[in-house]
């Protein structure tokens, strides 16, 4: 099998990522064959599946822009996945250019796709670490002098949590995390659900832990909710990826009620 130009030596090519297999979702290129094929065998059980990558995709856009809105000039993005149109530093830098976007990830193709895409920015950078060792991954963000986590900070926990077992403690994970940011931050959070549609969900875990080393946690929305302890949840709270505050029409890709996955935002006081 040959090794694209873009993937880094010692990528298991034959192994899918959720990351690579949602960049394949989204109709990105930079993706294995092993992950398209996982992917459209996840479609071929639940074929709106695309539509649910473009609805979590624009949640992350709505997200940003409130959190800029909101005074926010630093971002950091965990479990980023593999860049696309509309990155995260594409949406800040629009609007506030001398704004600041740290990526970080698991997936070293993730990595390295991040940091050849930011070449020449000083604003933009790009990590490798695991969101479920928190304090290393912590200290990796606090040397790469772009983040000061005594201001400030937009946390975008966008479709990560969901691949964080139980037995890894998700939510003393984003815990960490909110001791470690400044009051006035903000975290987002977008999390496949088990809510609305049980049959699906329990379709996909199971595809995913057949295919992938991580499984996806499909969480019932009481779970996602308890996420959000000790931050000020905003309006309209957890709710269906759609429903997060649209801004028109475009941002129906699906239908209410049927939504595979929750999201929203919450604010350290």
């Amino acid at each position: 099998m040959n090794r694209p130009a873009w993937a880094p030596d010692g990528v298991d090519m034959e192994q899918p990522s959720p990351a690579r297999m949602y960049d394949a979702l989204l109709g990105g290129s930079h993706n294995f064959a092993v992950d398209r094929l996982a992917a459209e065998a996840a479609i071929t059980m639940v074929p709106d599946l695309p539509r649910l990558a473009l609805s979590n995709r624009a949640f992350l856009r709505r997200a940003v822009r409130f959190m800029l809105d909101a005074g926010i000039r630093q971002f950091l993005d965990i479990g980023s996945g593999i860049p696309t149109a509309g990155n995260v530093h594409e949406i800040v830098h629009e609007i506030e250019p001398t704004a600041r976007v740290l990526y970080v990830d698991i997936d070293p193709v993730a990595v390295a796709h991040s940091r050849t895409i930011l070449l020449g920015r000083e604003r933009a950078g790009a990590i490798e670490a695991d969101l479920r060792e928190s304090d290393d991954l912590l200290d990796a963000v606090r040397a790469t002098g772009l983040i000061d986590l005594d201001e400030p900070v937009g946390l975008l926990l966008i479709a990560v949590l969901h691949l964080v077992a139980d037995a890894d403690d998700p939510v003393g994970k984003v815990a960490a995390l909110r001791d470690a940011v400044a009051p006035g931050s903000f975290v987002a959070i977008s999390h496949l659900t088990s809510e609305l549609r049980p049959e699906d969900a329990g379709k996909l875990g199971a595809h995913s832990a057949k295919e992938t080393r991580i499984g996806i946690q499909f969480r019932p929305k009481d779970a996602i909710v308890e996420l959000f302890q000790g931050w000020d949840v905003i309006t309209p709270g957890v709710v269906e990826l759609p429903l997060w505050r649209p801004e028109s029409d475009r941002d129906q890709h699906e239908q209410p009620g049927r939504s595979l996955g929750l999201a929203g935002v919450g604010r350290k006081g």
